[in-house]
């Protein structure tokens, strides 16, 4: 029988994860919230289907429910709290209860790492998030662990048209926090989806952090970046606490994971975002 996978949001980690999955000869199915959305990806190598994986009843139209893998890499659309126990802790459970799989991957964040002393921290350190998003993370990942499953805690994404701290500068609303100092850790597109891929094909289960190799100060990230835009420094300002991550400061380890055979393509932001930076300058 071929290897079967179901990717749960096909956006922008699941479309890239998409693909990888036909390249490598695995059977590859998606879902995606919306008929809209579905129709997008209809030119794709793989069948697309519009669910919901918020609503019990959205599943009912779904034929295949029998899969190897089931990956949940469905974003909140940068919702809020209810839309977080929508998509995450409700999309799980219905998830599970819907279909039948040997492997189960739940794509969670850093954020659930509330750390705010610029100290290394791995997957045995404490996660208590003090931002209500954070915590329901923190109830889907127990749900999944539950059950045998592999969370993969994603540090900040970015990629081709995604990055918020540059899209911050190029809109004139980037602001350094107090000195600068406070640690940005991040994970290209393209190793986001190595490492769910990664995950799913060799069966791991447990947590893993998914971040590059070397974590920045916010105020290194603007320096490397203006210079090579030619634009001065954004201005300092106070501590931006109405972020969603929360004010946090840490230095994630991705060592876990880096031991198992998983390396990233772009080991710092400064190979990640080079492409980017060449687009903006053209």
């Amino acid at each position: 029988m071929p290897r079967s996978v179901l990717i749960a949001g096909c956006g922008f980690v699941g479309l890239p994860l998409a693909r990888k999955f036909v390249s490598s000869g695995w059977e590859t199915h998606a879902l995606t919230a919306s008929e809209a959305s579905a129709a997008d990806l209809s030119s794709e190598p793989f069948p697309t289907c519009a669910v919901d994986i918020a609503e019990k009843t959205s599943f009912a139209g779904l034929v295949e429910r029998r899969f190897t893998v089931v990956i949940h890499c469905a974003s909140s659309g940068r919702g809020d709290a209810s839309k977080y126990a929508a998509v995450f802790l409700a999309g799980t459970q219905n998830l599970m209860a819907n279909l039948e799989y040997e492997r189960l991957v739940f794509a969670s964040s850093t954020s659930v790492y509330a750390q705010t002393d610029a100290s290394t921290v791995d997957e045995r350190s404490p996660a208590n998030p003090v931002q209500e998003t954070g915590q329901i993370l923190r109830k889907t990942e127990d749900l999944v662990l539950a059950s045998g499953g592999a969370v993969a805690r994603l540090a900040g994404l970015y990629g081709p048209g995604r990055c918020a701290p540059l899209q911050k500068l190029l809109d004139g609303r980037a602001m350094i926090e107090e000195d600068g100092s406070r640690l940005m850790n991040s994970v290209h597109q393209v190793d986001a989806a190595n490492a769910l891929q990664f995950l799913a094909e060799t069966a791991l289960s447990g947590i893993f952090n998914v971040v590059d190799n070397q974590p920045v100060a916010e105020i290194e990230w603007y320096r490397y970046v203006c210079d090579r835009l030619n634009k001065p420094l954004p201005p300092v300002g106070p501590r931006d606490l109405s972020r969603k991550r929360g004010w946090t400061n840490k230095r994630v380890s991705n060592q876990k994971l880096r031991s198992l055979g998983w390396d990233p393509v772009y080991p710092t932001f400064k190979e990640g975002i080079a492409e980017t930076l060449v687009d903006v300058s053209a």
